[in-house]
């Protein structure tokens, strides 16, 4: 795109001082009178970029070789390569990005860039498991939120009945590698598992997006809707205090320490179910004492009788 090329023949002049056509053409992969032409079409847009006719000739920045057109300080650049660092490594876009804004740079930054673009790598693969790839329909979708166009999805549900609706893309996320879409559909909001969409096939129909939306804000909402789910029943457990933090670890954001007396901590946790808070402590046995409600321990109650009549006779 022209556009690209255009910031790409600003940056490369910030970075070198002067530029000739030739040497932009090279850089760039475009003939030299496209270069020519861009390198005008900056000038005449009001750019502060002009030409050095003769031999060491060239186009230059108004102000010299040391006008910083990132506008970034020190600290902004190494965060940003701190940040965009670890995806360079499975993402050549992000590397060849990382490596026009280091010329850039100031040269006085660019060692410590390069060197924060370095110091951390993400391996998203957990001890035992494959390794995780992102879905390619993700690729898509981001496509398709940036050019703001419709997309025609087959999504599978909870219950593997497939469904096809039309979607207005508004941004995804990803949360511990699992993906998700927010659009906006006939029947307002919607939030679908990238990994439940069988096929995703763009369009040319302009998408709509409010002019208010704001990603973060939207995914906040989720993640409240999902975690009020997920903390539908409530137990109260009696648990010695040095193996809360245990507790806390399996219940996460679920955990509450309510008091600690001497020999024992007054603890409330949360699950979508009694069954799913009594499947948690069954493995507990006699460490954990629940106090409330009646639900949970006679979830806990069955599921000791179902092992005591399974194994009881082999002890």
């Amino acid at each position: 795109m022209r556009a690209d090329r255009l910031v790409a023949a600003l940056l490369l002049m910030q970075s070198r001082g002067r530029v000739t056509a030739a040497e932009l053409a090279k850089e760039l992969e475009v003939s030299v009178a496209t270069a020519r032409r861009d390198l005008e079409a900056l000038s005449a847009a009001g750019v502060p970029v002009y030409p050095q006719p003769g031999r060491g000739g060239g186009w230059s920045l108004l102000g010299g070789a040391r006008t910083d057109l990132s506008g970034l300080s020190a600290t902004e650049a190494q965060a940003l390569f701190l940040l965009a660092g670890p995806a360079a490594a499975v993402s050549d876009e992000i590397k060849a990005a990382l490596r026009k804004l280091v010329r850039a740079l100031p040269q006085t930054f660019r060692a410590d860039a390069e060197a924060a673009a370095g110091a951390t790598m993400t391996d998203p693969t957990r001890w035992g498991e494959r390794d995780r790839h992102r879905p390619g329909t993700v690729g898509l979708l981001q496509t398709a939120v940036i050019r703001r166009r419709k997309v025609r999805l087959t999504y599978q549900g909870r219950d593997r009945q497939r469904t096809e609706r039309l979607i207005d893309p508004w941004g995804l996320v990803d949360k511990d590698d699992i993906w998700y879409l927010i659009a906006g559909t006939e029947r307002g909001k919607r939030t679908f598992r990238i990994d439940r969409i069988v096929q995703a096939e763009p369009t040319e129909l302009p998408a709509d997006r409010p002019d208010d939306f704001a990603l973060a804000a939207a995914w906040q909402e989720v993640v409240g809707e999902v975690e009020q789910r997920r903390s539908r029943t409530w137990a109260t457990v009696l648990i010695e205090p040095r193996y809360v933090p245990i507790l806390a670890d399996q219940f996460g954001r679920h955990c509450e320490v309510e008091a600690t007396e001497d020999d024992r901590a007054r603890v409330r946790l949360a699950a979508p179910t009694a069954l799913d808070i009594a499947r948690h402590l069954a493995g507990w046995g006699a460490l954990v004492e629940v106090v409330e409600p009646s639900s949970v321990q006679a979830e806990l109650a069955r599921i000791g009788a179902e092992l005591a009549a399974r194994y009881g006779a082999t002890g």
